[in-house]
């Protein structure tokens, strides 16, 4: 007996619209490497994969059909333009090679499903607090796999998190909500709307080998906890491409928690470059990034970042600023080239969230070996918190940070406003007063094997540290200008340098103002 057929049944719909068992040989339906049990092919619930007929009903069937027993829903070659696909509990969803699901676009009164009536609360965006206007949506659903070396092409889908005045339209590629045992595996995501893949509060949630090339957020990671992703491409950029939040979108503060994220890329090539191989490349304004926030009302907590890829985007963030608590962060083995800000952390008093809520904490948190090449110089690393609210015990160790250069201090803000309530961005403060690192309301810093260089001669100092308590940097190395510091220091308390160039030891209680 053929091994495929003697593990497997293969379903289709009989004349009643019942499942019923398919009788043919192994070539009826390709294998679902790593599923055993029933396989349901939805072109045998009705499915046409031309490209044009509108599928998802006969997709949602096959669903329906394999949730009954649990099973595997397969996408065998073709293209399945369709609407909402709804997701059920112990079903997967395989897509084979030369299969597409086609996020068709709203035509003859038909379209997505419509938005739930969604968190009710004014604190976060429609497009973060609604998930079954999508192409794919799953709530309460658990023991869910999608994967295959198929493809998820969104262009149906609108960018805009907007869309309150546009029922029909659908603006995510994946968007789950409360959900638990969730993996999704080597799809390819092409177009993904605002979010390509949007979960809130699902927890033990796996990605791994997607590869993203999209318009706006790649992966939104929001509340969920145990979380891993690994060996997956983000091209985004217009948007973060893979971003951690912690909004209020499930009405409680639910932090984000237990992740790790490990042998990634995040980039902002030319949107579609990634896919089509030709990675053509724009301005250091692309985003394409790796990101804590902005929505942080939870917090985040627990959190591991390695092997990581940063190409022609912005740099690492690390953001709290509506009241959630970031701590024991560990981030290594970093590549960057072209990126806007190597390495930014703000705490911050937005307070996007319920009255009463006090300023988070951003603390504990530590980042090494990273090497970062031709750099903005506008934008140099910032460790910023704010008056009275300190980032506190950052470690960073084995960075080599290598900026473009050329400025001047004439060319920066040479008093950058606090913006304490502002959003959070690397360029908030505008072109900033040193080159290396800007450093402002912090305490416990260490800084241990880190070098700054620049390729074009910068006269502003290496590194500004203002209303910092406790800093120590051992082994730091910087160019330097003729007739330049190396560090400006201004309010700044038990600070110490030791075995550094070109600045010789030194260990001062307080210093109203001091260049060294």
């Amino acid at each position: 007996m053929d091994m495929l057929l003697s593990r497997r049944r293969v379903v289709t719909v009989g004349a009643a619209g019942l499942a019923a068992p398919l009788a043919g040989t192994a070539t009826a339906v390709a294998d679902p490497v790593g599923t055993t049990g029933t396989v349901f092919d939805v072109r045998k619930f009705g499915a046409a994969g031309d490209g044009t007929t509108i599928d998802s009903d006969a997709v949602n069937r096959a669903i329906d059909a394999a949730a009954s027993t649990g099973g595997t829903v397969y996408f065998p070659p073709g293209k399945y333009a369709s609407y909402s696909i709804r997701l059920r509990s112990r079903v997967a969803l395989y897509f084979d090679q030369n299969a597409t699901l086609l996020a068709a676009k709203p035509a003859g009164g038909r379209g997505y499903d419509p938005a739930e009536p969604g968190a009710g609360n004014p604190y976060q965006d429609f497009g973060h607090s609604h998930w079954h206007n999508s192409l794919i949506w799953g709530e309460g659903v658990e023991d869910v796999t999608l994967h295959g070396p198929g493809r998820i092409d969104g262009s149906g889908l609108v960018a805009s998190g907007d869309q309150e005045s546009a029922p029909l339209q659908g603006n995510k590629a994946i968007a789950l909500k409360l959900c638990r045992n969730i993996a999704i595996r080597d799809l390819t995501i092409v177009n993904g709307g605002h979010f390509a893949v949007l979960p809130t509060g699902v927890d033990n949630f796996r990605i791994d080998g997607l590869v993203i090339d999209t318009n706006r957020d790649g992966i939104n990671l929001d509340c969920c906890r145990n979380v891993r992703i690994a060996n997956t491409t983000v091209n985004s950029p217009y948007d973060d491409g893979i971003v951690l939040k912690s909004s209020y979108a499930l009405n409680q503060l639910r932090a984000t928690e237990n992740v790790t994220i490990d042998n990634c890329l995040v980039s902002g090539y030319d949107l579609g470059t990634l896919v089509d191989g030709t990675f053509r490349t724009g301005p250091y304004s692309r985003v394409g990034r790796i990101k804590f926030g902005t929505e942080s009302n939870g917090g985040f907590k627990n959190i591991a970042i390695s092997n990581i890829v940063f190409e022609y985007c912005r740099g690492l963030a690390l953001e709290t600023v509506d009241g959630g608590v970031l701590e024991d962060v560990t981030i290594s083995n970093l590549t960057m080239r072209h990126v806007q800000t190597p390495i930014f952390l703000r705490l911050g008093a937005r307070m996007r969230g319920p009255a009463g809520i006090p300023v988070g904490t951003l603390r504990r948190v530590s980042i090494s070996d990273v090497v970062a090449a031709n750099t903005d110089p506008q934008y140099p690393s910032t460790i910023a918190g704010i008056p009275g609210h300190n980032v506190e015990d950052i470690r960073i160790s084995n960075v080599r940070q290598h900026t473009a250069g050329g400025l001047t201090p004439a060319d920066a803000v040479a008093n950058p406003p606090e913006l304490e309530t502002g959003y959070p961005e690397p360029a908030m403060f505008g072109t900033l007063p040193a080159y290396g690192w800007f450093i402002r309301h912090a305490r416990g810093l260490t800084f241990d094997n880190v070098e700054v260089r620049y390729e074009r001669t910068d006269t502003r100092p290496a590194h500004m540290l203002r209303d910092v308590t406790d800093a120590d940097f051992h082994h730091v190395r910087a160019d330097k200008a003729t007739g330049v510091p190396t560090f400006t220091l201004d309010a700044v308390q038990d600070f110490r340098v030791t075995t550094s160039r070109p600045v010789p030891d030194t260990v001062l209680d307080r210093v109203d103002h001091r260049d060294l």
